[in-house]
């Protein structure tokens, strides 16, 4: 029994030790100026078949963009359905004038951003122009990794010609949800002649919904309609069994989807007029704030009132300063001792 008690005890020592370790090792330790993300709870995120309950039922779906974790924050606490990370990041995230330059490697850090911040919204990941069109096998390993590498749930593609409808197909079969795209494509702007609403004559209009339901033949769960007219948009939802989400589409769409910048009207410079569009509405001014923000903070930086010693919250005690004075003075750097002495006295003063 000796024995055994010793083993006992010598394994209760030996887990309260790792238990010690553990917490020394934690990545999240107590006392720190910054806190972490927090896990993802799976359980609590927006599904397939809750979507399609919603749509039903008749319920609208909402959708936003989102390109990095503070905006999925964002999107995760107004409770949207599905936080689309798209390559329109090429445009308000980047710089660039279109789409078409962004690549996968880029998209995929997107995604992994975006997957730490929103914990609830059905996360779908845009597959970059370049990175599905060469073959059904390169759009297969792109979806493959947006979701092994990016953590999205599902993935978005333009969808319009044949050989595109083939490539959802075939990732479906994958096993990987997707999510059709009509109307203006945005990556398709070299055919297209630009940034040009589709749908607004007889041929483009059958072709909208023609190509709508040939996505949802080819197996994806919804479909985006883009830059179409309000009739389009409801022969293309009355037509299909999956629910369509608009943008520049009207209001007789399943949902809608917003770009996160637009929407907040975070580009508030001149040079990005061009790239809020006009269907786009604003609810919110949010680039005018922050613009003034900046201002005041340069101003407070540029006259001294900030940091002031509210801002200044880090204590050192008086005798540890007068010690820190002393020790300055051995090491012979006299002027240091007289910087901190009459920063030291300077605080103390506004307290």
């Amino acid at each position: 029994m000796g024995i055994f008690s010793s083993i006992s005890r010598t394994l209760r020592n030996s887990y309260c030790s790792l238990q010690k370790v553990s917490r020394l090792m934690s990545n999240v330790p107590e006392n720190t100026v910054y806190g972490g993300p927090k896990p993802q709870n799976p359980n609590q995120r927006v599904t397939l078949t809750q979507l399609r309950q919603k749509h039903k039922k008749g319920e609208p779906i909402t959708m936003v963009t989102a390109y990095d974790y503070p905006s999925a924050v964002h999107l995760d606490t107004a409770g949207i359905d599905i936080c689309l990370v798209g390559d329109s990041a090429s445009m308000v995230v980047h710089g660039h004038d279109t789409t078409l330059p962004i690549t996968l490697d880029e998209m995929l850090v997107h995604c992994r951003a975006v997957a730490r911040g929103a914990k609830t919204p059905l996360l779908v990941g845009d597959l970059p122009f370049g990175s599905y069109e060469s073959s059904t096998n390169q759009a297969v390993d792109t979806a493959v990794r947006v979701l092994k590498e990016g953590g999205m749930d599902a993935i978005k593609l333009e969808g319009g010609a044949p050989s595109r409808i083939t490539a959802a197909k075939a990732i479906v079969e994958a096993g990987i949800a997707v999510i059709g795209h009509v109307g203006l494509t945005p990556q398709a702007i070299s055919v297209l002649g630009g940034f040009r609403p589709q749908g607004r004559n007889v041929d483009s209009a059958v072709k909208v919904v023609e190509t709508s339901m040939a996505l949802q033949e080819a197996g994806c769960f919804a479909i985006v309609l883009e830059c179409v007219p309000a009739p389009v948009a409801a022969a293309a939802t009355s037509a299909l069994r999956v629910p369509t989400i608009g943008i520049g589409a009207g209001p007789f769409c399943s949902g809608q989807v917003l770009v996160y910048h637009d929407l907040l009207g975070m580009l508030q410079h001149p040079h990005h007029a061009k790239v809020t569009p006009k269907f786009c509405k604003q609810y919110a001014h949010v680039g005018d704030i922050i613009n003034k923000a900046l201002s005041e903070y340069k101003e407070e930086v540029t006259n001294g009132s900030f940091p002031s010693s509210a801002h200044s919250p880090y204590k050192i005690g008086s005798s540890d300063v007068d010690a820190f004075l002393n020790e300055l003075q051995k090491m012979g750097l006299g002027d240091a001792a007289s910087a901190a002495a009459d920063a030291a006295e300077k605080i103390e003063a506004t307290k």
